[in-house]
This record gives structure tokens, sequence and C-alpha cells, in this order.
């Protein structure tokens, strides 16, 4: 990924201080774990629609790149399907009689009692069919920004004993955000897929994403993604055996990208 979304917001300082400190690439560790963020109709509507219009009936919209997002989403979730590792989907957390984040937003969307905006109200966690959870896979509901706040989702990667997370969904300077930060100060392995996380702001999106690579996590193509995915699988079937002082396998992909 030469150029970066992020590239044309950067001032001529900021490129001075890259090319002088440049950022540290984290690498996967041994064993991930996908973690699909908040894939619910709130931000999606019920069909494709430019932002403006579709926020005039679902308010938290993020419009066209939601829904431009969702094949590149399908695409990693297959592929983490089909290598076996585990799947864990959020949403938001609703009717458990817990303070909600903006109590006047809230009391303003429950004071509408035109039927249709009452339909999509009682919608607006669930998590679209285009990436329905399957059973067995994990559904945390959660009720604040992060995906470890107030959940068990320490725990639950812990006892599988996950050092990666590949995260994806939205939005990317909300909970995105929030869950790389908490992922990061738990110090797991943080990998961010760019073409499979959007927000409602195309600047907020480019320069959040900077920001975690920077700091958090690293922010990968997502082929880069599905290689890593395909070597892992290779590794756990024995197919392929690391010699004692061999390259390990992120460097190989990270050299295989360069080439």
């Amino acid at each position: 990924m030469a150029q970066r979304v992020w590239d044309e917001y950067l001032t001529e300082r900021d490129r001075a201080h890259l090319a002088m400190r440049p950022p540290r690439r984290r690498g996967f560790g041994e064993k991930p774990a996908l973690l699909l963020i908040d894939l619910y109709r709130w931000v999606f509507g019920d069909k494709p629609e430019p932002i403006l219009e579709a926020m005039k009936k679902w308010p938290s919209s993020c419009g066209m790149e939601g829904w431009s997002a969702i094949p590149q989403i399908q695409k990693l979730l297959a592929k983490s399907r089909e290598v076996g590792i585990p799947v864990v989907h959020t949403t938001g957390l609703d009717g458990a009689g817990v303070a909600p984040r903006s109590p006047q937003r809230e009391s303003e969307l429950q004071a509408n009692r035109d039927p249709e905006a009452r339909d999509r109200f009682t919608r607006r966690y669930e998590i679209i069919d285009e990436v329905k959870p399957l059973s067995g896979e994990t559904v945390l509901r959660k009720a604040g920004p992060s995906a470890f706040w107030g959940t068990p989702l320490i725990g639950h990667l812990n006892a599988l004993h996950v050092d990666t997370i590949i995260a994806c969904g939205e939005s990317t300077s909300g909970c995105v955000r929030a869950s790389v930060v908490d992922g990061c100060t738990y110090r797991f392995r943080m990998m961010v897929v760019e073409e499979c996380v959007f927000d409602r702001h195309e600047a907020t999106h480019a320069m959040n994403l900077f920001d975690m690579n920077q700091k958090y996590a690293d922010v990968l193509a997502l082929q880069e993604v599905l290689d890593y995915l395909d070597m892992w699988r290779t590794r756990q079937r024995g197919g392929q055996t690391q010699a004692a002082g061999d390259a390990p396998v992120t460097d190989k992909i990270a050299a295989a990208g360069s080439a």
C-alpha cells in the first residue's frame, strides 16, 4: 500500500517527521481472532443511499461508505471461517436498563411515535444479514464504544489463547478506535483492515487510521491479511515448519509485499 488513505491530509511537517521516525510494524502473533464491530442496521439502513439522504430516516447512517465496505468484510469473514479462527461480533445493548451514553439523544429517539420510525428504532442493533453470525460464533452486546468495556471479551480471548485481533467494522473514529486502543492496552497485537472499516466523515476516517497505525495497530490491506490467514492455516496443518533462525511468517509476508 504505497499510497495511504491519509496521505492527502498530512502537512509538510508531518511528512518530515515521518521520514525521521516512521511507524514500526507490530506484526501478527501466533493465534488470531476476527472482531467485527457494530455491523448493525442503524448504520446501514435498509438500502444503499448517500449519507445525506440516508440520515433522514437513519440518523446514524454511514451512507455508501458502509455499503461499499460490505463485500470486503465478507471476504475477510469468509476467510476467517475457512481457516477456523475465532469470530466475535459486537452490537449495541438495548432493553437492559443500562443508562445510555447519550441520554438526551436516546430520549428524543424514543419520543418519536411515528410507526415507521419506531420500527427502525427497534431494529437498530440487528446485525445485517450480509455478515450474520453463524451458530457458535460469539455475539457480544455493549453499552460503550469499546468492545472490551463491560463485556466478557477479554476473558473469552484469553481462554482461547488469542494474541492477535483482526478488527473491522465501524466507525473508524469511534467504536473501532476505542476497541483498538483497549486491545493494545491489554497487549493484544491489533490489526485494522483498511478496506473493512468505515466512517461518516472522510477526513476523520483517514486521520484515525493514520493515528492508529502510528500508535496502536498495524493498518493493513485486506489482501495482506488474507495472505497471513492462509499462511497461518498452513502452519497449523504442519505443512510449514519454521526452522531455527528462519524468518517469522509475518516477516515473510512483509517481504513478499515489498518485492
